[in-house]
């Protein structure tokens, strides 16, 4: 062979191997903004570790709605709080399913199955999203909060005990974390974890769940969407060894119950009634996912804000909120009878209303899950075609100037004054056909911990400057690449508003609910 055949050769090679490389899973839709990208990589050099941000800079330029390439799979990104609406509420039916990713449905998920979230919409997950959302509406969710009297009480009672009485600032992101943990186990499986914020089960449970929200990131698996990376054994092999830890502890909890519904001695929870139920439609790998879907669904939103809540609170501007927040409950129970009413009725509007800024504010799940579209949908001059994969930028969504007034100040007064605060009030959730099912138990979980916050401490500014709270909804971070935010480390001190009316409270509230408390350890 000649020295210009091989070089021809060669040429053809390279290029019939570029071609492959820079395909893209959909071809390009028309009519529809496409961000300038580069081959093989396409936009996800420019996107970096902050989506969310980048995304949302390029609306001025490229309008609300655009599509990218990240590596070989095109995205329709939604980046405005009217194009969210028309695209996930009004066309929620075909936009209803998820895309598979790599690194998450083929190794993480490769034991357990999918999380409801996560799963492409088919008769079964049409099914378990059933079961979940009969299991957390309304009438169910009133049934449960003697589980988050307790969770909240005991968070609140050791941050009182540990904190001296605000001699001592504390970071509030373990006890949170644990209440979020233990109410889902308690929905669930029966069952919680009857130790301190430093409990080992509770820890690999929080940093395991941990982990692997970062392996559901639209951002962090870059081999999601250039299949050459696959070959690399780094990030699969530290997803295997995160599906391996996250095994040991469900297949613990599982066992645990079915134990004791064979011994007559489990609690009313989710699983156990669909075990006991002889006319269950769901099978084993149904129940699991049932199970998945509770554990790392508690760790997502409740926690991530509840601790920027309480960072909030702690600001200048958060000594105000405060203020203002135990007077209005003040006004509305006047009699002293807070602390218990807050678990059968929702009726401080001002509590209300800053649960919904603080949701909107930090965001905490800047770029929802994905969809995947079964059916065509006309957006302006395009059609985007059925099978396209849609990201949400909830937190663009959420910060849109073209519908929240100044949406870079923290203000409970926009959701309690405009009626920015009516139908939709964020996507902190998501929004259509797949948002939050738990978005109710997630609403009373906030309600609650805050009114009972409110009522109890002072919550006063850390000693030390570095200690603050970093209150930007991105910047919190601690790993800018994840799905749900985990808060950066900062202090604060909870200084008792009445220490012995406080304990007073967490004294009858423990004795209410004593029966919850688990007596066998979980090994």
């Amino acid at each position: 062979m000649t020295t210009h055949t091989t070089a021809v050769t060669l040429i053809a090679v390279l290029y019939f191997l570029w071609r492959y490389l820079n395909k893209t899973d959909n071809p390009k839709i028309k009519n529809l903004p496409q961000i300038p990208g580069i081959p093989l990589f396409g936009n996800l050099l420019q996107f970096g570790s902050s989506h969310a941000r980048v995304a949302g800079g390029l609306v001025k330029r490229y309008g609300p709605v655009f599509q990218v390439r990240l590596g070989n799979r095109r995205i329709v990104f939604a980046n405005s709080f009217d194009s969210v609406r028309y695209l996930w509420i009004n066309n929620q039916s075909a936009l209803i399913s998820r895309p598979t990713l790599y690194t998450f449905h083929t190794v993480v998920s490769s034991s357990q199955g999918f999380t409801i979230g996560t799963s492409p919409w088919d008769e079964s997950c049409k099914q378990r999203r059933k079961a979940a959302a009969t299991a957390l509406n309304r009438p169910a969710v009133q049934s449960y909060m003697p589980i988050i009297d307790l969770e909240s009480t005991l968070s609140l009672s050791e941050l009182l005990s540990d904190g001296r009485n605000g001699e001592v600032d504390i970071d509030p992101v373990a006890y949170f974390q644990r209440f979020a943990l233990n109410t889902s186990l308690a929905l669930n499986y029966g069952t919680r974890i009857d130790g301190k914020v430093d409990d080992k089960l509770l820890q690999e449970i929080c940093d395991t769940e941990r982990a692997i929200s970062n392996f559901r990131s639209t951002s962090n698996n870059w081999q999601d969407y250039i299949p050459l990376l696959r070959w690399l054994p780094g990030k699969s092999s530290d997803a295997d060894e995160w599906r391996v830890r996250r095994d040991r502890y469900l297949t613990l909890l599982l066992d645990k119950l079915k134990a004791q519904i064979k011994a007559g001695t489990d609690r009313p929870c989710i699983s156990g009634n669909i075990l006991k139920d002889p006319e269950a439609k769901l099978n084993e790998n149904e129940i699991k996912s049932i199970c998945l879907t509770m554990v790392s669904a508690g760790l997502d939103t409740v926690p991530g804000n509840l601790i920027m809540g309480i960072g909030y609170i702690s600001s200048p501007h958060g000594q105000e909120i405060q203020n203002q927040a135990y007077e209005e409950i003040m006004k509305v129970y006047p009699d002293g009878d807070a602390w218990e009413r807050c678990l059968v009725e929702e009726k401080v509007a001002y509590v209300t209303a800053f649960v919904r800024e603080v949701l909107r504010f930090f965001t905490v799940i800047p770029i929802c899950l994905p969809r995947t579209s079964i059916k065509d949908i006309k957006y302006r001059d395009a059609v985007i075609p059925a099978g396209t994969t849609f990201y949400m930028n909830a937190l663009a969504a959420n910060y849109d100037p073209t519908h929240f007034k100044s949406p870079q100040e923290f203000s409970v007064e926009r959701y309690l004054l405009n009626p920015e605060g009516s139908g939709t009030p964020h996507y902190a959730y998501g929004a259509g056909s797949r948002m939050c099912a738990g978005s109710h138990l997630a609403n009373r979980e906030l309600y609650t911990a805050f009114v009972r916050l409110f009522l109890a401490f002072h919550i006063d500014p850390p000693r030390e400057t570095k200690d603050q709270a970093i209150l930007d909804a991105l910047d919190c971070n601690a790993v800018p690449t994840s799905l749900t935010t985990d808060p950066k480390p900062f202090k604060c001190g909870f200084r008792a508003r009445n220490e012995g009316l406080l304990r007073e409270w967490t004294k009858e509230s423990e004795e209410r609910t004593s029966g919850l408390r688990d007596e066998s350890k979980l090994q």
